[in-house]
């Protein structure tokens, strides 16, 4: 639900939260596990961050699309996919970072484009909770794969 009492539709809300399982289990398992197992953790928990971001600036090439736009939002809607890339290839503290930053960079896009019409208005509602539990996971995979 937002903050207005309007209610996000029941499948996007079920999928979003469902999709935070591979990070709250992979970012707490580079904790608990061994530390061969925590390499491996530490590795899903990347290319999951890596694969959820490009996915989610492909839904503003979608919505653009939709829309016959030849906007902004078109042009940067590819973005997320190249940080994306770029952080699996860089060394872990700057994979993590690059993946956390554009997540909430993202988030804030999102938020603009909802606003502007360009997404759903209850769009903004379901971002940010799971946005704070991605970051989240990706700070806590990051400390825990210090010692990797």
């Amino acid at each position: 639900m937002t903050s207005s009492g309007a209610k996000i539709p029941i499948l996007p809300l079920l999928l979003g939260y469902a999709g935070l399982i591979p990070f709250i289990v992979s970012a707490c398992g580079i904790w608990l596990a061994s530390t061969g197992m925590a390499v491996v953790l530490n590795q899903a928990l990347l290319s999951y961050a890596a694969c959820i971001l490009a996915f989610m600036g492909a839904i503003h090439w979608g919505y653009a699309m939709r829309s016959n736009a030849d906007s902004w939002q078109l042009g940067l809607s590819v973005l997320p996919s190249l940080f994306a890339w770029l952080a699996l290839n860089l060394p872990l503290p700057w994979a993590y970072a690059i993946l956390t930053i554009n997540f909430i960079l993202l988030c804030i896009f999102d938020g603009v484009a909802s606003r502007s019409g360009l997404l759903p208005w209850w769009y903004p509602s379901l971002r940010v909770p799971l946005t704070a539990i991605v970051v989240m996971s990706l700070i806590i995979g990051a400390f825990g794969a210090v010692r990797l």
